[in-house]
């Protein structure tokens, strides 16, 4: 049973998804909800699809067409994509799709005959592909969710295209931060990153659909980073969000705090970050997993995880207060299959209830990771499976029946202004 029709027994409050393209663009913030341009709610709900590995488009298409993809999307009833993309790929949009595969067997130590093939698959599947640029990738996807009412958000994910994420992937820190060590800030160009982000912002005013932008996936300090009262934080983040509205004022802007975007506890203990330049429009995300460390000390206590999730980040959706503002649960997830509980471990299924309680007694925003039930390349992997992913390994279907039942309630609309 697909979750659109699914919903449509549980609530009538919930948007279907053929629908959402009725919603009137751009979108606002109002104290901690999201509004149309007529100033009616707008929940998020979301899945993430990859795009920021060495490869520079986004994943699956070997395995199935744009539209295919697409069409699956809309009929579970998301009605937004988290897209994610890298600085490599922000500084380079005219790459030709053909020499990124080339280029990116070398980049992760693959056989390039192994990527000439699954190019040679992509162009199977998307025939504009032969010839096109990443950037003309990218486009074609925004397009298709668009034609289908799926607004997109553009994700900043790393800086070098590459999985994420490690402590020693040099994608974590703005590299001109105080406490530099190269382990996690060798590729984090912070000039780079900035005129990555204006120059998506620029773009997507040409990309109908695109509604927001995430500055930078799991901020993650190291050693003594963050050790200045997270004053780079402030200062970067704030740069970041200025070049973005300078250069598209429609977007939403989506921060996440520290610590892989599981801490905004500074902004309520020290200051929050002044939005004045981009007010009306600020948004905050926030990730949980089963294995998140902010929360590992509460796991196995639902009531006390709950009060983490609320202590290092929900309190944003505390009304008038001067870090009031929307809150997107921008990443979640778990192993699809294998488990005892509706295909979910032990662990996994304990985790997903407990957040999922927390989530819909907050009715927040929320992303699932992840639709893509492959990657090109992932840690040196070809043609490597994900079995978080909510399609199957070849992007037929649903990996598990069972998560449109699991996710149903997280649809509902049940709070408003």
């Amino acid at each position: 049973m697909k979750l659109l029709s699914l919903l449509t027994v549980l609530s009538t409050t919930v948007l279907p998804a053929a629908v959402v393209s009725a919603q009137k663009l751009p979108l606002s913030t109002s104290s901690r909800w999201i509004l149309d341009a007529d100033g009616q709610r707008v929940k998020l709900r979301c899945v993430n699809w990859a795009g920021h590995q060495e490869a520079n488009i986004p994943e699956g298409l070997n395995k199935q067409s744009i539209d295919y993809i697409a069409d699956f999307i809309h009929q579970q009833g998301f009605n937004c994509v988290r897209l994610t993309y890298s600085i490599d790929h922000a500084l380079n949009p005219d790459l030709l799709v053909s020499d990124s595969f080339t280029n990116a067997a070398s980049a992760a130590n693959v056989s390039a005959t192994d990527m000439n093939s699954m190019y040679s698959q992509v162009v199977e599947k998307n025939t504009f592909v032969n010839g096109a640029t990443t950037r003309q990738v990218y486009e074609a996807v925004i397009a298709a969710l668009w034609q289908r009412g799926v607004m997109t958000i553009l994700d900043n994910h790393v800086s070098k295209a590459s999985w994420c994420c490690n402590l020693d992937d040099g994608n974590g820190w703005w590299d001109e931060g105080f406490g530099y060590n190269s382990l996690n800030s060798r590729y984090f160009k912070t000039q780079d990153w900035l005129n990555g982000l204006e120059a998506i912002a620029t773009w997507s005013t040409s990309q109908p659909g695109v509604i927001a932008m995430s500055l930078r996936n799991e901020i993650r300090e190291l050693l003594l980073q963050g050790a200045n009262g997270r004053a780079d934080w402030y200062n970067f983040m704030t740069q970041g969000a200025e070049r973005v509205h300078g250069a598209n004022p429609d977007l939403l802007i989506i921060m996440g705090g520290t610590q892989s975007a599981t801490d905004l506890t500074h902004i309520r203990l020290n200051h929050t970050i002044d939005w004045s330049a981009w007010q009306g429009k600020h948004v905050w995300e926030f990730h949980a997993y089963s294995f998140t460390v902010t929360f590992a000390l509460f796991k196995g206590n639902c009531d006390m995880l709950k009060d983490a999730y609320g202590l290092f980040d929900g309190f944003v959706l505390t009304q008038n207060e001067d870090y009031t503002a929307p809150l997107i649960l921008s990443e979640f997830g778990f192993g699809m299959t294998g488990g005892p509980n509706s295909g979910l471990s032990d662990d996994d299924n304990s985790y997903f209830q407990c957040l999922r309680d927390y989530m819909t007694g907050n009715d927040a925003e929320w992303s699932l990771w992840a639709i893509q039930g492959s990657y090109y390349i992932r840690q040196g992997t070809v043609n490597a499976d994900e079995s978080w992913g909510l399609m199957d390994t070849d992007w037929n279907g649903l990996r598990n029946p069972n998560v449109t039942d699991l996710l149903a309630p997280m649809f509902q609309v049940t709070q408003g202004p």
